[in-house]
């Protein structure tokens, strides 16, 4: 089942599957869409049509070409059902096969009408085919190959065998044929229109005496061995034509000569010869129009792949455009992705920022940053900026969890920075206002607090030329070991609490 059309319920040729799973032949697809707007996948229909989906509506660009059921389907066993034939082997070969089956039917090429075997197409061609024809010389009329060849054969007959009526009285009303069995008699009129119906009798009657003068040659060579062709062959001479009687013979079809025999041919043997010379020419004649056959379905096998070739080059022109403009969308995606990023930072930043001089700080995954710290990996957090007012001075807050300088290793250090603002030429400097830090009991018992004053001459606390000037604060702020102790609640759920107050009178 699986290896049928969804569509037309026979083997699927060029297999595409669809999005909703179920396989078509690609011209059925194509059919499908082409003939409907919004076509929808038969088989959901059939299946549940209470859950169709997006995913049933059928289209060429959302079916794929399923390169495995195609290559199972060119391994299936399979034979030739044409009558006569025995012919079984895989499908991938069939296609092959079906151009050179013997038993297949096939329209004869000359487009006379008939349907025969192929095996059967030369013995048609010679003997059946009415446009399989030749224009006879003499009369220009068109012929069919067996018919012309039969009225050559009888023309040179009736052109070799005459006898002249105006030297012996006996013949004038008597058929020339007579001397070899004819008995017709008649006026001259009777008797030409004799000669012209009667061709066939005469060459029986001819083939009767010729198969007689053979009996009697063979006879008298076994008598005399000596006896020559020329004088046995005396009774036929008298059939030859007359010396008065001027006739156009063609010498390369002059089967019966007139003064003289070969010396080593018998004119039997020339007839037999001449005979098979025919036969030859009609089967390559035969073969001849085979090979015009096969010419013309080369030339157009030639010019589907030269179509081919050409939709090829237009579909890789295609792809390559297309993979152009997929590039040029992912340049664009790229560039939405790091303007989206920025608006998401100022977003976040909108939402954190302080313009109080008040900033509480909450710090997650503490256990994992403080290990990070201790390892090297990131020695120190940032906090987001925040103001002394809504066009202060920005700072922000820097902390070491694993200690920095002095308590590196022992202590959790907290710096204070102060950052470069959008109104820092309207603010006095140096920098001079009382910074408080906090590292808050998650419990409420005993919050550890540390203050200073800033140190005017340090350039800590001078106008930033920079994005932020050098930290500033408390590298032994707390000893990690009371951060860490069950006693206090500092560190919960692995979330710590750092404030910072600016006074600002």
């Amino acid at each position: 089942q699986k290896f049928l059309c969804s569509n037309c319920n026979n083997i699927l040729k060029k297999a595409l599957q669809t999005l909703c799973g179920h396989r078509y032949c690609s011209a059925c697809l194509a059919w499908i869409v082409r003939n409907n707007k919004n076509a929808i996948c038969q088989k959901c229909k059939e299946e549940d049509p209470n859950i169709l989906g997006e995913e049933s509506l059928l289209a060429e660009e959302r079916a794929f070409g399923d390169a495995a059921i195609n290559k199972e389907i060119s391994e299936l066993r399979v034979h030739c059902v044409t009558l006569g034939c025995s012919w079984s082997g895989i499908l991938k070969d069939f296609e092959e096969h079906q151009s050179l089956c013997e038993y297949a039917l096939i329209p004869c090429h000359t487009g006379c009408g008939h349907v025969v075997m192929r095996r059967k197409l030369a013995d048609h061609l010679e003997n059946g085919c009415v446009n399989n024809v030749t224009v006879c010389q003499q009369c220009q009329r068109s012929l069919a190959s067996s018919e012309y060849q039969v009225r050559t054969f009888f023309s040179q007959i009736n052109a070799l065998i005459f006898v002249n009526h105006s030297t012996s009285s006996a013949n004038k009303d008597g058929c020339c044929f007579s001397e070899v069995g004819c008995a017709f008699r008649g006026s001259k009129e009777k008797i030409k229109e004799h000669e012209k119906s009667a061709v066939g009798a005469h060459m029986l009657l001819l083939l009767q005496h010729m198969r007689q003068l053979q009996g009697t040659l063979c006879s008298a060579a076994r008598a005399q061995p000596e006896l020559s062709l020329k004088s046995a062959g005396k009774s036929i001479s008298d059939l030859q034509i007359p010396a008065g009687l001027e006739l156009s013979r063609d010498p390369e079809l002059d089967c019966l000569p007139g003064s003289s025999v070969p010396g080593d041919e018998s004119v039997v043997q020339q007839l037999v010869r001449e005979k098979m010379i025919s036969e030859l020419e009609n089967k390559l004649h035969v073969f001849e129009n085979i090979v015009a056959v096969l010419n013309k379905e080369v030339e157009s096998s030639n010019l589907e792949i030269l179509a081919f070739r050409r939709q090829s080059e237009l579909d890789q022109n295609i792809i390559r455009s297309l993979e152009l403009k997929i590039a040029e969308l992912h340049r664009c995606l790229t560039q939405k992705d790091v303007g989206l990023s920025s608006l998401h930072k100022s977003l976040l930043f909108s939402e954190q920022a302080s313009y109080d001089g008040i900033f509480l700080w909450k710090i997650t995954d503490v256990g994992r940053k403080l290990q990070d710290s201790v390892t090297g990996r990131t020695v120190s957090l940032y906090s987001p900026a925040f103001y002394t007012a809504k066009y202060g001075y920005k700072v922000c807050l820097r902390v070491y969890l694993n200690g920095d300088g002095t308590g590196k290793g022992t202590h959790l250090s907290l710096f204070f920075v102060v950052m470069k603002g959008d109104y820092d030429a309207l603010l006095p400097w140096p920098f001079r206002h009382k910074v408080t830090f906090m590292l808050l009991d998650q419990n409420n018992r005993e919050h550890i607090i540390d203050a200073f004053r800033p140190d005017l001459t340090s350039a800590s606390f001078q106008r930033p030329v920079n994005d932020m000037n050098v930290a500033s604060g408390c590298p032994m702020f707390l000893p990690l070991a009371k951060l860490q102790s069950p006693k206090h609640a500092y560190v919960k759920e692995d979330t710590l609490f750092l404030k910072c107050i600016i006074e600002t009178n």
